[in-house]
């Protein structure tokens, strides 16, 4: 059995000429979104997916109205592979029940490993460019030098508590903590107050 799947674009907000396509493929059943291909979230695929069973064939009008990114659309391929669904492209004569399916399921997987490859080694030269001109990655810490200082000092008299000095630096008396490790007993002698 032929499953249609149509998705309109902010662009082409009418599917008419997918789903003219889809019927004219001979599918017996249809299911159209419309939302942006960006979004995890799409019900209508998801239905299709769970209509479609082992020896049907998932058709769509092109390939990008089944998936808007490589990754994206090996982890669909590989559903449908998984399950001995078929997929038709109409526009790029690509149908993965054809002698040549096996064959567009690797060149696939393999664009999707390049793709990581290529993201990875971008990441890892963009690590190394900060890390050249004395940049840090990740997130900027709750607690500067100064705040530090600051909360050492406060922590010196006993009669504040670590949860007034938390708050008067604006941390959790967790983070506190994890700047100054050991808390109050790690700074020696407390004045008494």
């Amino acid at each position: 059995m032929f499953v249609g799947y149509a998705r309109a674009s902010t662009r082409d907000q009418s599917p008419g000429v997918q789903l003219n396509a889809l019927r004219a493929a001979g599918c017996a059943a249809v299911f159209v979104e419309k939302a942006s291909g960006v979004q995890r979230d799409r019900p209508e695929l998801k239905a299709a997916l769970q209509t479609i069973q082992s020896g049907d064939t998932l058709v769509v009008w092109k390939l990008d109205r089944l998936a808007r990114s490589v990754r994206q659309l090996v982890e669909t391929l590989a559903d449908l592979r998984r399950r001995h669904v078929g997929l038709k492209v109409l526009t790029q004569q690509l149908d993965t029940d054809a002698a040549d399916g096996e064959l567009i399921f690797r060149v696939f997987e393999t664009v999707a490993e390049f793709e990581r490859e290529l993201t990875l080694e971008r990441s890892c030269a963009g690590l190394a460019v900060a890390k050249a001109l004395g940049r840090r990655g990740g997130r900027k810490p709750a607690m500067g030098p100064s705040e530090i200082k600051r909360a050492k000092a406060m922590l010196m008299d006993s009669s504040v508590t670590v949860e007034e000095v938390a708050r008067q630096i604006g941390v959790q008396p967790s983070t506190l903590y994890r700047h100054i490790p050991g808390g109050r007993s790690s700074l020696g002698q407390i004045t008494d107050g």
